[in-house]
């Protein structure tokens, strides 16, 4: 252990860390870094192929995204946004509106996903509560989701590892039946079903809907729930049930924006939209903390009156609209648009996807390869005829992980999945050596129980 790791140890508790792990794989410090390559203290490479968390977008010091950054640093750093504003944060919206799906048309500003969370929460309770639907106070999310680690946002979470212990102050949240189209009751394939498993969340709507004030969800990707993909056609069907019972649709586009599922939203592949949509992660490339609410004319016309009225939506951050921030953001949408980065990805996607299969399709523990543009993920069993998974204590995710990283290659499992998340610049040789490396690893692991 070098001394930078020493100091770390001494003063800084890691997120979604059991420390105690760090005594035997203490924290790789960074240096550097280009593209997908993580470069330490000591000189070691790490390709990236989580996206730093998911947030990485278009590779790690991008120089468009840093020339963006130090242009506007000589300007403007920040400033409050209340009665306030600047020329950075109104380009955007004026940017982001062209790409949207349609309606959603005004935009609030936050830090951090959590936090745009439970900012459309807010925003869609106290919308009913000043438009006389003052019974609708429950909110509705589906089985397996993750929507961020605030009170509110773990409520509409159910990913038992970050919410077991909060039990007891968390929110009372009806949650509907996630679809599991890899352990699929009814016995069908995600690619071609009639998402049979909907009527589990028209029954819950039956009971619950008419005191419902919104419905969250994931679009298309359960990711914190092992990179769970389902079809399209389910949000069809949900935007529909959410009329029926006017329950507003909030969509937690936070890791599946912005081109991770090879459109520009995840809600692009059903056409239609959301009443709220939550952005975050790749909206700056991963560069800085933003996150922005996006809703409709009516939402936003329900809180517009004289202020003694009492109805303004009284949610703030200090850091909203901060011009940094937005700056990066903006560069995004301009290299996304001039660079074809989406079009290019997608043919990507296919050779990545294609290789993943090859490599580890037939393996007897491997129970699934499921994919949505590039992110990938290998869910890993004891048995593949019954899909038992492995037991959680084996950590088979987490071996595989410490193994990878002394070969160059950071992956970050979710249990027994292995996963691809990469920023959408990754290059094919890079897909190729970093499959490679995952599969040794993988096969070295499995060997050793």
């Amino acid at each position: 252990m070098n001394y930078w790791q020493e100091e770390d140890l001494k003063y800084i508790w890691h997120p979604c860390s059991q420390m105690k792990d760090y005594e035997d794989l203490p924290p790789i410090v960074i240096e550097k870094a280009q593209g997908i390559n993580l470069y330490d203290t000591v000189g070691n490479c790490y390709k990236d192929v989580v996206s730093s968390w998911w947030c990485n977008l278009l590779g790690h010091c991008n120089p468009r995204i840093n020339q963006a950054i130090k242009k506007q640093l000589d300007k403007l750093e920040h400033v409050i946004f209340a009665n306030f504003t600047h020329k950075t944060a109104i380009t955007l919206c004026q940017k982001l509106i062209e790409v949207l799906p349609k309606g959603l048309c005004k935009f609030n500003f936050a830090d951090n996903g959590s936090a745009a969370v439970e900012m459309a929460m807010k925003m869609s309770f106290q919308f009913h509560q000043q438009v006389g639907n003052t019974h609708k106070k429950r909110f509705m999310a589906l089985t397996d989701a993750y929507h961020g680690e605030t009170i509110g946002a773990l409520s509409v979470g159910a990913c038992d590892l970050y919410t077991e212990i909060y039990k007891p102050i968390l929110l009372d949240v009806e949650k509907v039946p996630a679809p599991d189209c890899f352990r699929c009751p009814y016995g069908k394939c995600r690619d071609n079903c009639a998402c049979e498993c909907f009527e589990k969340a028209e029954k819950t709507f039956e009971k619950y809907g008419n005191e419902a004030c919104a419905m969250l969800v994931e679009p298309l990707l359960q990711g914190s729930a092992g990179m769970k993909v389902y079809p399209a056609l389910y949000l069809t069907k949900l935007r529909t049930l959410c009329d029926k019972y006017n329950v507003h649709l909030i969509a937690d586009e936070i890791a599946t924006g912005y081109g991770r599922t090879g459109k520009m939203f995840a809600f692009d592949h059903a056409g239609v939209s959301p009443d709220i949509m939550c952005l975050s992660k790749g909206l700056t490339g991963g560069y800085m903390p933003m996150s922005i609410c996006v809703t409709t004319q009516e939402i936003y016309d329900a809180f517009y009156d004289d202020y003694n009225k009492g109805k303004a939506f009284m949610h703030s951050h200090t850091y909203a609209g901060n011009p940094l921030a937005c700056s990066a953001a903006i560069e995004v949408l301009n290299i996304l648009k001039d660079e074809n980065i989406i079009e290019k990805a997608n043919e990507n996607a296919k050779y990545f996807n294609q290789i993943i299969r090859d490599k580890f399709e037939n393996l007897p523990y491997v129970g699934e390869v499921r994919h949505i543009g590039l992110i990938n993920a290998i869910e890993l069993v004891k048995n593949k005829t019954t899909k038992e998974p492995f037991e959680s204590e084996l950590r088979v995710g987490y071996q595989i992980y410490k193994k990878a990283l002394k070969k160059g290659v950071l992956l970050r499992p979710l249990g027994n999945i292995i996963y691809f998340n990469p920023p959408l610049i990754i290059e094919r040789g890079d897909m190729d050596f970093v499959t490679d490396i995952s599969k040794e690893c993988m096969l070295e692991v499995i060997a050793s129980l």
